[in-house]
């Protein structure tokens, strides 16, 4: 399951008979990621990929439980700020979005209002500006305590992202070699503007192996 408003391209996992292999091209890539990073415990044999339109995200959720709690997001096409935003666990708000499958766990937006508008110190949402060839890779409490999401709009703020300043420096070296690519704005007013297509794959390792879920 697919739980984006984003279009679900392919989906390749080496371990699940119901998917299509991990192809060669794409192993050259999450082969890379596993072993320059060395944050994935065994080789990535997960990988999702979406496309989103220029005003399209994804609801604020958390990854199954069947996945290693680390993720890799390769980010390809016009760029997009993601928000990280605390389990409503951690801001008095609990709401129970457990799951028990492999599926990702979404949370409706109501879900995540705080109603006391405090956090505690160490559960405070930021945001991270996704650029054009970059790499997200997060784990930990980042994984565990925080809902992921992006905002379905055409323009996004990422002057309080916590990598604008490396930002800024990709807009002046990308600016006219990526497709779809412009932000608008002076210091402490940067906009993304979304003038066309991203491509996101989200790459992760299955622990629990089900092989031949579906007898032919």
């Amino acid at each position: 399951m697919c739980v984006t408003q984003s279009i679900s391209l392919y989906c390749f996992c080496s371990d699940f008979r119901i998917t299509g292999e991990v192809p060669p091209w794409l192993k050259l890539v999450t082969n890379r990621i596993y072993e320059e990073s060395r944050l994935f415990p065994s080789a990535i044999n997960h990988v999702l990929i979406n496309e989103y339109l220029p005003d399209q995200g994804i609801m604020p959720h958390q990854d199954g439980p069947a996945y290693v709690p680390v993720v890799a997001i390769l980010s390809l096409g016009s760029p997009v700020v993601m928000d990280f935003v605390p389990h409503p666990s951690f801001c008095g708000t609990a709401t129970d979005i457990s799951g028990n499958n492999g599926e990702d766990i979404i949370s409706k937006p109501d879900n995540i209002k705080m109603s006391s508008g405090e956090y505690l110190s160490e559960y405070r949402p930021f945001s991270v500006a996704l650029m054009p060839r970059s790499l997200l890779i997060f784990k930990d409490k980042a994984y565990s305590d925080f809902l992921h999401g992006i905002k379905d709009c055409e323009f996004q703020r990422f002057d309080e992202a916590v990598n604008v300043t490396n930002c800024l420096k990709s807009e002046a070296q990308l600016a006219h070699t990526i497709s779809g690519l412009k932000i608008d704005g002076e210091a402490g007013d940067n906009v993304i503007h979304r003038t066309g297509t991203r491509v996101s794959l989200t790459c992760r390792v299955v622990t629990k192996v089900h092989k031949h879920l579906i007898k032919l």
